[in-house]
């Protein structure tokens, strides 16, 4: 059971200075308004793309829309998903046009709640026969196309995932930093044998999801190959995805820390994310050195890491926790949000924050992540079936696409 007694407004005005509503603006009465401190009944008056006033209570202007008491929440904003490789390669060995692809990945991301998001691309995979290679450059073209063409539902930006030990990372990664929708490099490293493959079994089980297999001979040589490419590649091409954020100022993110040294390494090349830590050691390294921690919802909604790590409730529980992410599961981010403040002890406004208002200012958006007057009108109308948070309508940049 969701408890907000000891938030919810006692009748105290959020905003003064009532008006009417203005020419052209539309209204939403009888709302649980998701406040960065607090959650009021009342309701919000949007003219364009911005809310415009805020009001606590029982006023309802002729045509508002009635929330009978549903949540309006801001949209959430979603800093790594792998959710469009689903789309892009449904199964193994097998290619869908990215046009259709990439529409079908915004629509489910939109029904999930997410307003604004940064696509994770792969630059690079170990294993090339995996497909992510291939579907780059013709994701790339549909993103661009759909935006230019109007047909996208969400705000969509870049998130480049640079597999540092890919030999051909280098070349890849310099024509696309250039991008004006690029806010985050994330710098990976999945040699198997460290980090999200300390169990090497684990790469093993991954890329067999993908048609990958090897017989024990061959992986014991692929193994001794991916060590001997991370030696010669990943320290060289480290060095120049850093200049390449320094010269285009991009945020840089570290990826699957799993150690001290790990986190120690992303302070000092100039990170400021620490994305998905797999040991609580390395997410309080992460929390002293002043990272912004970054944990899976999905784990959350699992109850636990489906690869071994550390279960974000945990990290959580303990204070080493600032955004969600949804990761391959786009519907996890709301429920994610939501188990928080029910299993983890944060209150409401604090759990809607990591997945809002938090990874917002971590990125630079200074335009939304909050209901607030003069904000962009990204909101969400949310119901409560039983514990399950349900997403009814979205408003995005104040027109409603849900």
């Amino acid at each position: 059971m969701v408890v907000l007694d000891s938030m919810t407004s006692m009748g105290k005005p959020v905003f003064a200075g009532m008006t009417s509503p203005s020419e052209g603006a539309w209204t939403i009465a009888r709302a649980r308004l998701m406040l960065r401190d607090r959650v009021a009944i009342g309701g919000a008056e949007i003219a364009g793309n911005r809310i415009v006033r805020l009001w606590d209570g029982d006023e309802r202007p002729s045509g508002a829309i009635d929330f009978d008491g549903d949540f309006l929440l801001p949209g959430l904003i979603e800093l790594h998903t792998d959710n469009l490789e689903k789309h892009l390669l449904p199964r193994a060995g097998v290619s869908w046009p990215a046009l259709p692809a990439m529409l079908a990945h915004d629509a489910q991301l939109l029904a999930a709640g997410i307003t604004t998001v940064l696509d994770a691309m792969a630059l690079g995979d170990l294993e090339e026969d995996g497909g992510r290679i291939d579907t780059l450059r013709n994701a790339l073209a549909a993103l661009d196309d759909a935006r230019e063409h109007h047909l996208l539902r969400c705000d969509h930006y870049l998130h480049l995932r640079c597999e540092l030990s890919w030999p051909g990372l280098l070349a890849l990664a310099e024509p696309l930093v250039a991008r004006g929708d690029l806010r985050l490099l994330s710098l990976m490293d999945h040699t198997p044998g460290q980090r999200q493959y300390h169990d090497v079994r684990q790469y093993r089980t991954y890329y067999s999801r993908s048609g990958i297999t090897w017989s024990d001979e061959e992986f014991v040589a692929v193994l001794e190959e991916r060590r001997e490419q991370q030696l010669q590649h990943r320290d060289l091409q480290l060095a120049g995805v850093l200049e390449l954020a320094r010269r285009h100022g991009v945020l840089v993110a570290s990826h699957d820390d799993t150690d001290v040294a790990h986190v120690d390494e992303a302070v000092a090349v100039g990170a400021r994310i620490c994305e998905f830590p797999t040991t609580l050691a390395a997410a309080h390294a992460a929390r002293e050195r002043g990272l912004s921690i970054v944990a899976g919802a999905s784990n959350l909604v699992r109850g636990g890491s489906h690869a071994g790590n550390v279960a974000a409730i945990a990290l959580a529980r303990t204070g080493c926790l600032d955004i969600l992410s949804s990761d391959y599961m786009p519907t996890s981010l709301l429920q994610g949000a939501f188990i928080l403040h029910e299993q983890a002890g944060w209150t409401l406004p604090e759990a809607i924050a990591s997945v809002t208002a938090t990874p917002a200012a971590v990125l630079g958006f200074a335009d939304r992540g909050q209901l607030a007057e003069g904000w962009r009108a990204d909101l969400l109308r949310v119901r409560m079936h039983r514990t399950q948070p349900v997403v009814r309508a979205a408003w995005v940049a104040g027109v409603q696409r849900l």
